[in-house]
C-alpha cells in the first residue's frame, strides 16, 4: 500500500509542482485514509471526518484569497435588534476597521453578524455560517457567491472564524457567542494561536461584561480552576474608538511571536534600547533566566521559552507595546 501511495503523489506531483512539507502532507492523509479503511470504522464516521475536511478546505480556500489582508472575527447575539445600541456600535466598528483596510469575519447570520456585515460592507465581509433547521440563512450584506462557506459543524465553523485572524471583538450573547469567546481563550492560554487582542465590547451602560467578570472572578479563578493572570488576555471597552485603540495598541510596537528551537522570538516595528530591554527585565523576569533577553538582528527580541507560558508571553507583549507610546 505504501507503494500505491508513492505512486500517487508522484502523480500528483508531476501535475502540479509541490514544495516538499506540502508533499510529505498529502503523503500523510493518503496514508490516513488508508488507515481509517483498514480500521473498519463506522460509515457515519467515515461521513463526518470526510464533511469536516472538505469544510476546513473550502474554508481555507476562501481566507487563502485575501491571505494579504488583516482580519478581525468579530462575534455576538444573532438576537440582536437592529435598533439595539449594540447593533449600532458593531456596524460602526466594522465599518472603521475596514477603513484601515481590515477585513471582517462573521457567522453571516442575523445580529451582531448581520450589523458588522453591514458596517463593513461586503467586499470587506467574509462569512462562516452554519446550517440549523431553524436558523440562519446568511444576511444580506455578504455575497453568497465568493465570501461565504456554510458548515454542517460547529467545530469546523470555529476553527474557520478563529484561526485566520489577528484580533477578536466580541459582544453580549448565549450560549453560542460564550462558546466562541472560550474557544478563543483557551486557544491563547494554551499557544494554539498566536496571541492576539481580545476586546469585550458593550455599550457605557451595559453590565454584561461587569457581570462575565464577576462570574469568572469568583466562579472561577476563586476556585483555583484558572489563575487570576489569565485576564490579562482580554480588554473591556465601552465605545468603538476604544475598540478600534485597544487592537492598534496591541500592534503599535508586536509585529508576531514565532519560536526557535527554546527560544521565543517577538518581531518589532522598532529596534529596542538597552534601556528598554533593562525595562523588560524588570516587568516580565519570568523570561529573564538562562540566556534571557536578547537583542537579535531584524528588531527581535529572543528568551528563553518552554512552549508553556503564553500569559506572560502575553506581558511581554504589553510592555514592547508601552514603548511605542
Amino acid at each position: 500500500m505504501s507503494s500505491l501511495i508513492d505512486a500517487l503523489v508522484a502523480d500528483l506531483d508531476a501535475d502540479t509542482t509541490m514544495s516538499p512539507d506540502r508533499r510529505e502532507l498529502l503523503r500523510e492523509l493518503l496514508a490516513r485514509v488508508v488507515m481509517v479503511a483498514e480500521a473498519d470504522a463506522a460509515t457515519k464516521d467515515l461521513r463526518v471526518a470526510v464533511t469536516a475536511i472538505d469544510e476546513l478546505l473550502e474554508a481555507f480556500t476562501l481566507f487563502d484569497k485575501f491571505q494579504d489582508r488583516k482580519k478581525l472575527t468579530i462575534f455576538g447575539s444573532a438576537r440582536t435588534r437592529v435598533d439595539s445600541p449594540l447593533f449600532v456600535m458593531t456596524r460602526e466598528l466594522a465599518h472603521a476597521m475596514a477603513e484601515r483596510n481590515w477585513i471582517i469575519v462573521t457567522g453571516a447570520g442575523p445580529g451582531i453578524m448581520e450589523a458588522s456585515s453591514e458596517g463593513a460592507g461586503t467586499a470587506n465581509t467574509l462569512g462562516v455560517n452554519i446550517k440549523l433547521p431553524f436558523e440562519q440563512n446568511a444576511n444580506a450584506y455578504i455575497d453568497a457567491t465568493t465570501n461565504l462557506v456554510t458548515m454542517n459543524y460547529f467545530f469546523t465553523r470555529k476553527v474557520a472564524l478563529t484561526r485566520p485572524s489577528i484580533a477578536f471583538v466580541v459582544l453580549p450573547g448565549g450560549l453560542g457567542t460564550m462558546d466562541e469567546l472560550f474557544e478563543v481563550l483557551t486557544l491563547l492560554d494554551t499557544g494554539k494561536t498566536n496571541p492576539a487582542p481580545v476586546v469585550l465590547l458593550d455599550t457605557p451602560d451595559g453590565l454584561f461584561w461587569n457581570q462575565w467578570t464577576t462570574f469568572v472572578e469568583e466562579g472561577i479563578v476563586a476556585n483555583d480552576y484558572v489563575g487570576g493572570e489569565n485576564m490579562c488576555l482580554v480588554r473591556t471597552a465601552t465605545s468603538v474608538a476604544g475598540t478600534v485603540a485597544e487592537i492598534e495598541r496591541f500592534y503599535s510596537n508586536y509585529v508576531g511571536f514565532a519560536i526557535d528551537g527554546s527560544r521565543g522570538l517577538i518581531t518589532l516595528r522598532d529596534t529596542p534600547t538597552p534601556q528598554q530591554l533593562d525595562r523588560l527585565r524588570a516587568a516580565v523576569p519570568a523570561f529573564d533566566e538562562g540566556s534571557g533577553y536578547r537583542i537579535e538582528p531584524e528588531m527581535i527580541i529572543s528568551f528563553d521559552f518552554d512552549g508553556r507560558n503564553y500569559l506572560n508571553l502575553r506581558l511581554v507583549i504589553d510592555e514592547v507595546n508601552s514603548w511605542a507610546d
